[in-house]
């Protein structure tokens, strides 16, 4: 009985645990990020409900920041606009949120130079290693653990994202 007592009581209590703040998923119940703007060459995302900027985050992005992504593997962060189309909670990068490159022109350029477009590409937080550069993703966005956990819960699948210069 006193066994019992005591694995009720410890399993309450990492329920209760799990409920704290502790928790990387968070809830958002503030206006709808309707779109995300990313700046490149400002290394700047907002997030925005219709004309009015919500938050702003400081960036990384590919190891070769300047220019469209092109092709895998060429550190680029693609330029355009797509839709925020996944998320991975489980993700190596703390939690992610999918940008749907490539897209139709993606591919079929991609594929004109004889290489693949790539794929992957995703607002996800930060490496479990020092990293020694500013830009060091494969071409991702990258923002701090504790500022991708607030994207996470603000920003839905469906969302528009337009990646500037």
């Amino acid at each position: 009985m006193r066994f019992l007592r005591v694995l009720v009581l410890l399993a309450l209590a990492f329920g209760l645990a799990a409920c704290g703040n502790n928790s990387k998923f968070k809830t958002y119940n503030g206006p709808e990020v309707t779109s995300v703007q990313v700046h490149k060459g400002a290394r700047k995302m907002y997030l925005l409900h219709h004309e009015k900027v919500l938050k702003t985050y400081d960036i990384a992005l590919g190891f070769t920041p300047v220019g469209h992504k092109e092709f895998e593997g060429d550190g680029r962060t693609p330029e355009g606009t797509y839709i925020i189309d996944r998320r991975n909670p489980n993700s190596e990068f703390h939690l992610s949120i999918g940008i749907s490159y490539p897209n139709q022109a993606d591919r079929e350029y991609a594929k004109s130079l004889g290489k693949s477009p790539g794929g992957d590409i995703f607002i996800h937080g930060g490496p479990k290693r020092k990293v020694s550069r500013r830009d060091w993703t494969a071409g991702c966005i990258a923002v701090t653990d504790k500022e991708m956990e607030r994207i996470y819960a603000m920003v839905k699948n469906g969302t528009p994202i337009q990646i500037l210069r």
